[in-house]
């Protein structure tokens, strides 16, 4: 399971690492024109800003298990943000994507949910999508006042981190933060590649930078920015929502890919354990029976 993993995780970083240029250029376009349009009096409701009231929290979880405690990790970074809502006084609702974080709430009837998704083993922007759908129309319903995406970040092949990534409304601000101001995005990438050498499996490490196109001031649109701005959005929720997932689901198979060495580590470890004990057990067994042979063989003399 560690090389089926370790195969597939170099697939998954790189849609991840792909993926990133196109939606952080999109974003950054996205958080362009709406400020542009600040002082104009426009009605587009997926960056309209309003008391909140209620947040509807997107997390995404895996499929499936022994992959070390990725799931539980971003199930109790849900559960803290939940904590710090009700402290806020604020009602909630949790979309749910990934079977173990549907059976996680569907055993917690007090917890509040939407809607369940499944995960797939390659994620696609018709998941994404459906996703999306959701989302928008929770928002533009006004049945939530901002949209938060929970997912777990790719940093390394040993590492990922839980993050919170506020999706509606889309604000002016350029970068992509989490609730507290931080920026979630990473300015670089690290690939890595399985090698032999000297006969065992060895990890290498690239280190990349991701490009991304600077946003020219002096840019003019042909069409009425606000037209613009309808037609991008929704692409600009597919783009987000895919991008969590493909993320998460490097993180899933880093996760297993270093849950199952572990497992591959200590299942040697026992079988060396176990083999120093029946050894130890043979040649106590060995030795009794030729002191008693040899016991024998005195009382006949």
């Amino acid at each position: 399971m560690k090389l089926v993993a370790a195969a597939k995780v170099r697939r998954a970083q790189e849609a991840v690492v792909n993926a990133r240029p196109f939606s952080e250029t999109l974003v950054e376009v996205l958080y362009n024109i709406n400020e542009q349009l600040q002082n104009d009096d426009v009605d587009i409701p997926l960056t309209k800003v309003r008391p909140v009231k209620k947040v509807g929290l997107v997390v995404v979880t895996g499929d499936r298990g022994l992959c070390g405690g990725f799931n539980n990790s971003i199930i109790k970074k849900a559960e803290a943000r939940i904590r710090e809502l009700k402290a806020l006084g604020l009602d909630y609702t949790v979309i749910s994507v990934g079977k173990k974080g549907n059976l996680y709430f569907l055993r917690r009837p007090y917890i509040p949910v939407d809607k369940y998704f499944e995960g797939t083993n390659l994620p696609t922007a018709k998941e994404a999508q459906a996703i999306a759908d959701d989302v928008f129309s929770l928002f533009v319903s006004e049945e939530v006042d901002k949209v938060e995406l929970l997912y777990t970040k790719f940093v390394s092949l040993v590492k990922s981190d839980p993050v919170i990534h506020t999706l509606l409304p889309l604000s002016p601000k350029g970068e992509i933060c989490d609730v507290n101001g931080i920026c979630v995005d990473a300015a670089n990438d690290e690939f890595f590649r399985l090698t032999t050498r000297e006969g065992k499996l060895t990890v290498e490490r690239d280190v990349i930078r991701t490009q991304t196109s600077d946003f020219s001031p002096i840019l003019q649109f042909e069409q009425d920015p606000v037209q613009i701005l309808d037609a991008l959005l929704p692409l600009y929720l597919n783009s987000q929502i895919l991008r969590a997932l493909q993320e998460s689901l490097a993180s899933e198979l880093a996760a297993r890919m270093s849950a199952m060495s572990n497992a591959t580590d200590n299942a040697v470890e026992l079988k060396k354990n176990l083999s120093q004990i029946y050894n130890r057990q043979r040649q106590a067994k060995i030795t009794g029976e030729i002191l008693e042979i040899v016991a024998g063989a005195d009382a006949l003399t």
